[in-house]
């Protein structure tokens, strides 16, 4: 595994990739980032995280709505690969509450839960588990910060609104 760092308008973010794999990304503050991760090795120049980083350069500066890179968030149980995977289908600037996606992936009553996997979610940003809100559309959990949520949703409001 192989790592490199990014700046972002939001603050550092660490990015980790196998070969062919974005396996995470994370702000590099947030707390609860896997010892997997950290310990990768540092390899700024690897392909991957290139075209990842290129990639959310273009996302913070508005140029860019979905990232097309190739992802691996197997190291989750099944539950939280199925609430990763709804994420993926949320599209920029839209939102729904963890209800929507317990329904989604057929367990209604697992809202909770839902939050639950969105805090271990391995690919913030990429898979986009600030665009989730409480059911009467408050900001709620976000392990990179509720700031960080919310500028994050301001950005892809712009594009809502174009």
């Amino acid at each position: 595994m192989h790592q490199s760092r990014l700046n972002s308008p939001l603050g550092e973010l660490l990015l980790v990739a196998r070969a062919d794999r974005l396996l995470g990304l994370w702000f590099a503050d947030q707390l609860a980032i896997p010892a997997w991760a950290t310990g990768a090795t540092p390899k700024p120049a690897h392909p991957l995280l290139r075209q990842a980083a290129t990639q959310l350069d273009e996302y913070f500066a508005g140029a860019r709505q979905r990232f097309e890179l190739a992802l691996d968030w197997s190291r989750g149980s099944a539950f939280e690969q199925a609430v990763w995977g709804a994420l993926a289908g949320i599209a920029p600037g839209q939102t729904c509450s963890y209800q929507d996606i317990a329904i989604a992936i057929g367990r209604p009553q697992a809202a909770r839960a839902v939050g639950g996997a969105l805090g271990r979610n391995p690919l913030g940003i990429v898979l986009p588990c600030h665009r989730v809100l409480g059911r009467k559309g408050q900001l709620t959990g976000y392990t990179g910060g509720l700031a960080r949520k919310q500028a994050l949703l301001d950005l892809e409001a712009r594009w809502a609104a174009a």
